[in-house]
């Protein structure tokens, strides 16, 4: 019994289904990610959620740095840097800024765009190749991410395109920040890309959080127990544990396909919307094929 283990969890890595599991996983994480950073801003403004976002998660993978430390290969130390200011700590400040004038729904959507940016700055700057296919799916997948944005400008309440630049720049650091993992890290295990990227910027992210008006509003009652209480939440489930899943599936497959995430985040948020009691009408159902259509082919080789 003791030596089947092993053997399950081997088989289970060598599963044809594992990476699309772990889409499916981070897609309902990531996709609910939006909604948590509204919680946070109802107290907290757009920095200070996107500092405590890095410190939480910073904090979170200290221990493990530390245990890791003799073993990090330091020769590497600026591609982690690059992977800790675009995957983890410009996104956090972007999306938090952007949201105090753009709804979550809005962020959801227009984070679809990461897919494109992966696929283009690999063939521009990281020397990757690629086929018809991937091209055509990643395309294919836009057409449905435009398609909800179409579809959810009236619904999504303010619609700021100012603000939404924002996270467009924020969908094209993890462009960066997926191909760096893919070029360059990809011997690294999972726990050392996320525990050095994180522990770089968790002490200046630290620093700014004390400069502000952090404590005082602390002080203010449950409400901001609550806010930091979401934020939480939002850094060790859907940065911490997420960000392990999601450098573990690069390293499983290619960060294209991997960064195929982001066209499932606004398919979960059109499905909050629909427990919400919104309507969905063909025209999602329309979009979300043409997603699940481009996921397909950019997955072939």
């Amino acid at each position: 019994m003791v030596k089947t283990a092993p053997a399950a969890r081997k088989k289970l890595a060598n599963s044809p289904w594992l990476p699309w599991l772990i889409l499916l996983g981070l897609s309902l994480v990531w996709g609910s990610s939006f909604i948590l950073i509204k919680k946070g801003l109802l107290v907290f403004s757009g920095t200070q959620v996107g500092a405590l976002r890095i410190v939480i998660s910073a904090l979170a993978f200290l221990p493990i740095f530390l245990y890791r430390l003799q073993r990090i290969d330091w020769s590497k130390l600026r591609y982690f840097a690059i992977v800790g200011l675009c995957g983890s700590g410009a996104p956090a400040f972007l999306f938090a800024i952007a949201q105090t004038h753009i709804s979550s729904s809005v962020a959801g959507i227009l984070n679809s765009l990461t897919p494109l940016f992966t696929l283009s700055l690999g063939i521009l700057l990281f020397g990757s190749r690629t086929g018809w296919m991937k091209v055509a799916g990643v395309l294919l997948g836009l057409v449905g991410a435009v398609l909800l944005i179409l579809l959810n400008r009236g619904a999504g309440g303010q619609t700021d395109w100012g603000y939404s630049l924002l996270v467009i720049l924020a969908a094209l650091c993890y462009g960066i920040s997926g191909n760096t993992v893919g070029a360059y890290l990809k011997d690294q295990s999972s726990l050392t890309i996320s525990s050095v990227s994180f522990v770089l910027f968790g002490g200046p992210a630290l620093l700014y959080l004390l400069s502000t008006d952090f404590v005082p509003v602390m002080a203010q009652g449950w409400a901001s127990w609550q806010a930091l209480g979401y934020i939480a939440i939002l850094a060790l489930v859907g940065t911490v544990l997420a960000s392990l899943v999601f450098f573990r599936l690069i390293q499983l497959t290619q960060p294209v396909f991997a960064s195929t995430v982001a066209y499932l985040i606004p398919i979960v948020a059109v499905g909050w919307g629909f427990v919400d009691g919104e309507l969905i009408s063909w025209g999602h159902l329309l979009g979300l094929g043409f997603i699940l259509s481009g996921i397909y082919l950019s997955r072939k080789r």
